[in-house]
């Protein structure tokens, strides 16, 4: 078993402490979630670990021949490179002899009788040989697949975000190192591809530490969890629900013992207070204790609660009424002879595939796009909030409390309380000392925290959420989730974040693509099980035997319970079925073999592997059948 371990790390941004002496290991078959609130260093750790950035203090320890596969939230690939170089990157034996294979069998694809492809192609079969790679080429074509990645000779320099995310994620995955280090690796992935990675994950032979705001995804993979707090790491065992449990008692313990202190201290102080003096030892060291009672006091620190209980716009009862609505955005469809009615106190959840239009829908209702054709009436109240996927552009050079206050210098909670924007910033978890900090020295996620909060301060009574999971922290979620629970006006969200739209969604729109957008009254939970079930059903169907099938004469014989030898039909299946059960072995070994002659056609090798599944189950119930066969074969 390997074990990679974390010793005494410390490290600071400028005066802010990421790790204070923190240590922990993980070992072969851990799945371990870093959690923690925006800014707090979980992707500096990361870094750190793998080695892109270093510590003042403490060392990372491995094994010899240790193997990281790390995956940034935007994935660190060369442009100048194809797909297929970016995802085959690599100096691992099996990476080599995969990568001279792939290029060698496309070498002689295009010229079949070139002597010297022949001879290229030879030596890198040889190479999968002697590096038993040829499971790993399977598996590899399988993750290609299941990511969506078939353009192997586009250049990177033309993916978009989403495209370089999957590249990336193939690519560590790929590797199967001995630690799979993955930051938000479910950003920008559809959830048919979400339920294929958990599922791929839970079984990973290695060990796996991830960043995630997706709390299903954590909840389903994760064995452990660590969590980042004011500079320590705190251990918890189990997955995300047994850590929100435990997370809880540990701050009431710590709460309780910090109020015996603060009465301690009560106590003390009234003492000191009589004058006591240092005659005895014994009143020295009461005085000391005392000393060591006032510096320790408020000494607990928690990650509070992001309050979002700001007033908003009145808003009257119809927000927008899209009608006949159709769009075509760089020749794709968007929508058709769409009619949408969205009236106050909607919850509407946006999602489906990718580059279907789902941006571009809150962007024709913010007023940034117009309508090929239609109407899009717009309440005359309205006053909408838009977070978009991109930041505004926010000065680097211009301070956090500055910021807030191009708004205004104080805002009107719901209950008619005025709250100032220091008070507010500190609501938000930007403690005091941040907040004359210059905005360029914000993290990604806290930058994001803070566009967040300066909408909010503007009091809209819409909200237009893009992908707002992406980059804001677990605590920042829970808030802007009950947040949106009493939040007056109306919320559209475009999401793939199943926990947040099962929260704070009550109506879906479903992008299919082509334009075609349904229309779900439900969970996301229930439309994913619902599908699901539909696919299931279908894959029944096609299974399912004929009427007059033998099969079903078997059910029909031992529901009478009379069965004591076989008919003419069935002696004539059996003396048949030996030779049945050979041929579907053998379609099943060509099958086999034909997917490793088109591996590196993808479509044709997802064909082969839909009709691979198809055989292995007629050939079990085949099987079953000469089992049943066989009982009565004397008779």
């Amino acid at each position: 078993m390997k074990e990679m371990k974390v010793i005494n790390l410390t490290k600071t941004y400028g005066e802010k402490i990421l790790f204070d002496d923190i240590s922990f290991s993980i070992k072969t078959g851990e799945r371990v979630g870093l959690i923690g609130v925006n800014g707090t260093g979980k992707s500096n750790l990361l870094n750190v670990i793998t080695g892109r950035d270093s510590g003042e203090k403490g060392e990372i320890q491995t094994p010899k021949g240790y193997r990281m596969g790390y995956l940034l939230q935007e994935p660190d690939l060369n442009p100048e490179q194809n797909v297929f170089d970016a995802v085959f990157e690599g100096d691992t034996p099996i990476l080599v002899a995969l990568r001279n294979y792939e290029k060698a069998l496309e070498q002689l694809i295009l010229d079949p009788m070139n002597e010297t492809y022949q001879n290229a192609y030879s030596k890198a079969e040889q190479g999968m040989n002697d590096h038993d790679a040829w499971l790993a080429d399977t598996n590899a074509k399988m993750i290609l697949t299941r990511l969506g990645i078939t353009d192997l000779e586009q250049s990177v320099a033309t993916l978009s975000g989403g495209q370089r995310k999957r590249v990336g994620l193939a690519q560590v995955l790929i590797q199967e190192p001995d630690l799979l280090v993955l930051d938000e690796p479910t950003n920008h992935l559809d959830f048919e591809t979400i339920t294929w990675l958990e599922n791929y994950l839970s079984s990973y032979r290695g060990a796996l530490l991830l960043v995630t705001h997706d709390r299903y995804f954590l909840d389903r993979i994760v064995n452990r969890m660590i969590e980042l707090s004011h500079g320590k790491a705190i251990m918890y065992t189990g997955n995300y629900e047994k850590y929100i449990i435990a997370r809880a008692e540990r701050q009431e313990a710590s709460i309780r013992a910090e109020h015996k202190r603060k009465q301690l201290y009560t106590k003390e102080l009234a003492w000191m207070r009589t004058g006591a003096k240092a005659r005895t030892t014994k009143q020295q060291a009461r005085i000391d204790r005392f000393s060591d009672l006032e510096e320790n006091l408020n000494q607990v620190k928690t990650d509070e609660s992001v309050e979002m209980n700001l007033e908003g716009a009145r808003i009257g009862k119809r927000v927008f009424d899209l009608q006949d609505a159709s769009l075509e955005f760089a020749g794709h469809p968007i929508v058709k002879d769409f009619n949408l009615l969205v009236q106050a106190k909607d919850r509407i959840g946006i999602s489906g595939k990718n580059g279907a239009g789902k941006s571009t829908l809150l962007n024709v209702l913010a007023g940034r796009i117009p309508l090929d054709s239609g109407v899009l009436v717009v309440g005359e109240t309205v006053k909408i909030a838009y977070y978009t996927q991109m930041t505004e552009e926010m000065d680097p050079n211009k301070r956090v409390i500055s910021f807030l206050q191009e708004v205004g210098e104080e805002v009107e909670t719901s209950n008619g309380e005025r709250i100032s924007v220091t008070n507010l910033l500190e609501q938000f978890l930007f403690e005091k000392y941040t907040h004359g900090t210059l905005i360029g020295k914000l993290s990604g996620g806290e930058k994001r925290r803070l566009y967040l909060l300066k909408l909010l301060m503007q009091q809209p009574n819409v909200l237009l959420l893009d992908e707002p999971t992406n980059d804001l922290d677990i605590a920042t979620l829970t808030v802007l989730e009950d947040y949106i629970e009493t939040f007056p006006g109306a919320v559209i969200s475009v999401s793939h974040d199943r926990y947040f739209l099962d929260k704070t969604a009550e109506k879906l729109l479903i992008f299919e693509g082509d334009g075609k957008v349904v229309p779900y009254f439900g969970s996301i939970t229930e439309y994913i099980q619902e599908e699901e079930t539909a696919k299931l059903d279908s894959q029944d169907k096609k299974n399912k035997p004929k009427e007059n099938s033998s099969e079903n004469k078997q059910t029909v014989s031992e529901e009478k319970g009379s069965k004591v030898k076989l008919t003419y039909a069935e002696k004539k299946e059996w003396d048949t079925i030996e030779q049945d059960l050979f041929a579907l072995e053998s379609d099943i070994e060509t099958t086999k073999n034909e997917m490793l002659e088109n591996s590196s056609d993808f479509t044709r090798l997802q064909e082969l592997q839909e009709t691979l599944t198809r055989r292995e189950n007629q050939l079990e119930q085949k099987m079953a059948r000469w089992e049943y066969l066989s009982q009565f074969e004397n008779e």
